[in-house]
């Protein structure tokens, strides 16, 4: 079972139909009993990272998902933002589940970094586009998995510990979207490969 995490901001009927379309039982929840006993967490997110910092801490969910350390718990998007220690957006403190800070993007291309763009990754040779849609990122750090160059170099992917975040949207990034999104629900990035295809 899949429980993805329901705080009253993102996308989180599309990501429903993404998982279920991948084989696995979905649920949208934010209730304790069922978080802890899902085999994986995910974390999804659109908008802004203190309101959405602030409907977690109103829900009591900081703590829960903090205190998921063996199993995968992944964050999409702002869900993914969430796990750092903290956001110049609104200069709000995050989950300090990953090391290190969210920027805000500094590109002399148009600010948000929206549409499709290429994944590069030092160990994988090819990935295809998926897509982006944050004028806010991760810095970059030894925990990127997979980043996008938009005048600057985006963590698009990053894992640390049993924590997995995906900036771009895998629901909305087709096939290679999906296969990254199954293989984050399988456990992660061994060895950082990423097995998106070509």
């Amino acid at each position: 079972m899949i429980a993805i995490i329901d705080y009253g901001l993102g996308n989180v009927k599309n990501v429903q139909r993404a998982v279920q379309f991948l084989g696995y039982d979905a649920i949208l929840t934010d209730q304790y009993k069922d978080i802890v006993n899902a085999d994986t967490i995910i974390l999804p997110g659109v908008g802004h990272f203190k309101d959405a910092m602030r409907a977690i801490n109103d829900r009591g969910l900081a703590t829960i998902i903090k205190s998921i350390t063996d199993k995968p718990v992944i964050g999409i998007c702002l869900g993914m933002q969430l796990f750092y220690h903290w956001s110049a957006e609104g200069d709000a403190e995050g989950l300090k589940l990953i090391p290190g800070n969210i920027v805000p993007i500094q590109s002399p291309y148009p600010v948000p970094h929206l549409g499709w763009n290429n994944l590069l990754s030092k160990n994988t040779s090819l990935l295809h586009d998926v897509y982006f849609v944050h004028a806010y990122q991760a810095e970059m750090s030894e925990h990127v998995i997979a980043y996008a160059a938009y005048g600057t170099d985006i963590p698009a992917i990053v894992q640390f510990k049993n924590y997995i975040g995906i900036q771009f949207h895998p629901e909305k990034s087709g096939e290679t979207g999906l296969k990254i999104l199954n293989q984050a629900l399988k456990g992660g990035f061994q060895n950082d490969q990423i097995m998106a295809g070509n």
